[in-house]
């Protein structure tokens, strides 16, 4: 059976709806460029010749300790997504390849987990937090996320599509548990890593509700609480500097983004199609 082709119309309207909903979703994007790296004076009009500036990066950088908040992020991000790869890659490992009793039991659990959001949790998590003394501290704000349900059945359902021919080739060849997840399993899932690292690393960076509820310090706040306690009405509102700060902040991604666009594309794709 033959697809008909979308009329010449359709496709024009298609195109156009795609056009308006990207300058829609650039244009919050396009105002912070512009104000960031322009005098106050031309926050709300447009003007050609505006002269541009740095000095709003400046004075943000000055306002509030920046460089504490921007290795506190570094960090978080660095354990959670280290830790979750690591503990995500031997549980999923052994809930495909190894068979023991409630194993069935083991998987559905977590996939139940995948059914429950982390703001559920906050009030528990919390208390837990307290009850050994981690609040206000980095392990405060990392440690309710160091396994990832998502993760585990990501790389479970990955281990599954390997061979069973390859694991044994590598048995032959002397190695053990350990050897045949870093020799076969590991490098078949590279792809899959790779896509839910970069998920997960955008994720925790832009992570904002736990962080506000656990710290209470500048010691320990990342980005995104230092960015809303410096934009605070507090602090004074000045769009040039506010918007120069939040560039700063989520300048890493963009740039990450823009370099490793296609590299980030293939990852998902390939992911997907396992």
């Amino acid at each position: 059976m033959s697809l008909e082709r979308p009329s010449p119309f359709a496709a024009v309207l298609e195109t156009a709806l795609a056009w308006a909903l990207g300058a829609l979703w650039l244009a919050p994007l396009l105002y912070a460029v512009w104000t960031a790296f322009h005098p106050p004076d031309f926050a709300t009009r447009f003007d050609l010749f505006a002269p541009l500036t740095l000095d709003n990066f400046r004075r943000a950088w000055e306002a509030a300790p920046f460089a504490r908040y921007f290795l506190n992020t570094v960090a978080i991000v660095a354990i959670v997504v280290f830790a979750q790869i690591v503990l995500g890659t031997l549980a999923a490992f052994a809930l495909a390849r190894f068979t023991f009793r409630g194993r069935d039991l083991v998987f559905a659990l977590i996939l139940l987990q995948l059914m429950i959001a982390p703001e559920i949790l906050a009030v528990a998590n919390y208390r837990t937090m307290r009850a050994i003394g981690a609040v206000d501290t980095i392990w405060g704000i990392v440690l309710p996320y160091l396994t990832s349900a998502f993760g585990i059945f990501l790389l479970r359902q990955t281990f599954r599509t390997v061979p069973q021919d390859l694991e044994d080739a590598a048995r032959i060849e002397g190695c053990g548990t350990l050897g045949v997840l870093w020799r076969v399993y590991v490098p078949a899932a590279r792809a899959v890593y790779l896509a839910y690292g970069l998920v997960q690393a955008s994720w925790h960076w832009n992570n904002f509700l736990w962080p506000l509820i656990i710290t209470n310090s500048v010691e320990t706040r990342p980005l995104t609480v230092g960015l809303s306690v410096f934009a605070s009405v507090d602090q004074g509102i000045d769009w040039s500097v506010i918007t120069a700060a939040t560039l700063m902040t989520s300048g890493p991604l963009l740039v990450a983004f823009l370099v490793f666009q296609r590299r980030f594309v293939q990852s998902f794709a390939s992911a997907g199609l396992r």
